[in-house]
């Protein structure tokens, strides 16, 4: 079984592409809803909620776990991972990687929660890879809340406006590939677009899912089956899972009180 968690529901565009490319294995689900957004918390709190969840998956006997929350990714895996007898895939490294392939002019742009651009892993991950690229993050702190609660139409007035102020920087620097340092993200991408049309966007969640299972012993006769649970409000989780996931959310979600872990 596989562990895949996020500060929310972003980590379900993960965990989609994790199941396509693995539909024979189990995975467990942990978004803590009732603490979204991580962006805005300070590293020890971060650190403390991380924490928190790799307990809960040693809890389930997971054999790997993916962090697809670029916040938790960015912020808190290099000091927790050493402490837990299972690999932490975080989503840095594999979108850094592919923006690296994509761009031809070697300006590179990151967008994210405050946290995550601050701590500036994307930019330094790509400069790795490519010493000579140019780097701009920019926070976007509030499209988590917009994507959450369903404001995701590429027409809607609200996420556009917010968007194109946003995104203003990233046109002035003339980027031509941009990392969605966020689960979130890949919802909103066609919003983007508009603003962005020329740009190529990187989807770290589909990344970091496929060095997932570059580093998984896939087994064929494993269930396939997935275990959904959140810290918070179950209730609406069917209808916003359905947005992430792309499809009809049919399977059940418990909630966890995970400040016991």
């Amino acid at each position: 079984m596989i562990g895949i968690f996020d500060s929310g529901l972003g980590g379900l565009t993960a965990l989609k592409e994790a199941i396509r490319l693995m539909p024979n294995e189990s995975f467990v689900y942990f978004g803590d809803t009732g603490r979204v957004p991580y962006g805005t918390r300070s590293r020890d709190t971060i650190i403390q909620y991380t924490e928190q969840a790799l307990r809960f998956f040693v809890s389930h006997n997971v054999s790997s776990v993916l962090a697809a929350c670029g916040t938790v990714s960015s912020v808190a895996l290099e000091a927790v991972k050493q402490r837990y007898p299972f690999p932490i895939i975080g989503v840095v490294d594999g979108a850094a990687k592919a923006a690296v392939k994509s761009s031809e002019s070697k300006k590179i742009a990151v967008i994210g929660t405050a946290a995550t651009v601050s701590s500036g892993s994307f930019e330094k991950a790509v400069k790795k890879l490519s010493p000579d690229a140019q780097t701009l993050g920019v926070a976007c702190p509030l499209f988590v809340p917009l994507v959450e609660n369903g404001f995701i139409s590429p027409d809607d007035a609200v996420t556009l406006e917010v968007a194109k102020r946003y995104l203003q920087p990233i046109k002035d620097f003339c980027a031509d590939t941009l990392i969605l340092g966020c689960t979130h993200f890949p919802i909103i991408s066609e919003t983007i677009k508009k603003v962005l049309p020329s740009v190529t966007l990187i989807n770290s969640g589909y990344e970091a899912a496929h060095a997932l299972l570059e580093q998984t012993e896939t087994q064929p006769d494993k269930s396939g089956a997935v275990e959904f649970y959140v810290s918070d409000n179950p209730e609406n989780f069917s209808s916003v899972a359905s947005i992430f996931l792309g499809e009809d959310f049919c399977g059940g979600v418990k909630t966890v009180e995970i400040q016991n872990y």
